[in-house]
């Protein structure tokens, strides 16, 4: 974790205060996929690259009843997710701790084998073993839970020259697409036993996509 870490901490140490600004153009997609996490009261929430904190403070309060927890490999982030949640009075209610998405325990952090929703929203096209992290993100769904992944789509449906600037500009933040990200999760759920479906938002600009495991 140590390298992914240095590297995250590097890149955020100056962007992490105008993160939230600067994002909100462009990671469409993420308050739709808050909004369809839909837990029940008492059910626990887990976003796998929580960033600033920015997700679970949103989805905190349109869940009051529920519980949250961040997961975020960069230390620097993680001050600023903390921070965030103090002001926003919710650090009874949302609990961060620094992890590697690909391998982590969360009994260790949390004290809880699995949540009944999992979220990544934009983090996998920032992590070079991301079908780990996918993988590692499956098996810590509850029975009757569901992982819920938003990032970039393939962009099919909008024009070429637009595709091409937007990874262009993607590259130069060491972002990366996951064009099969649609059939990677299909494949890895079925081998956990879970139902997966992608769907495109916005002419493919990003990918929904969400998991689910019986109860």
């Amino acid at each position: 974790m140590s390298d992914a870490a240095a590297l995250m901490d590097r890149m955020y140490r100056h962007q992490r205060h105008i993160y939230d600004l600067s994002r909100k153009y462009y990671l469409i997609g993420r308050d739709e996929a808050i909004a369809r996490l839909a837990p029940r009261p008492g059910e626990a929430v887990l976003e796998i690259g929580c960033g600033t904190g920015r997700n679970l403070i949103k989805a905190a309060r349109a869940y009051p009843q529920a519980r949250f927890y961040g997961l975020d490999v960069s230390r620097e982030m993680l001050d600023t997710a903390e921070a965030a949640i103090r002001r926003a009075g919710l650090d009874q209610r949302i609990a961060v701790a620094q992890g590697d998405a690909s391998a982590f325990d969360p009994k260790a952090l949390f004290g809880r084998e699995a949540f009944e929703r999992v979220m990544i929203s934009y983090a996998l096209s920032m992590i070079p073993p991301w079908r780990e992290a996918l993988a590692q993100a499956l098996d810590v769904v509850a029975p009757g839970g569901a992982l819920h992944v938003v990032d970039f789509g393939d962009c099919k449906g909008l024009p070429g020259p637009f595709k091409t600037a937007l990874r262009r500009w993607l590259a130069a933040f060491d972002v990366t697409p996951r064009d099969d990200l649609g059939a990677t999760l299909a494949a890895l759920a079925r081998a956990r036993g879970l139902s997966a479906e992608t769907a495109d938002w916005r002419r493919g600009y990003a990918t929904l996509a969400v998991a689910r495991r019986a109860a």
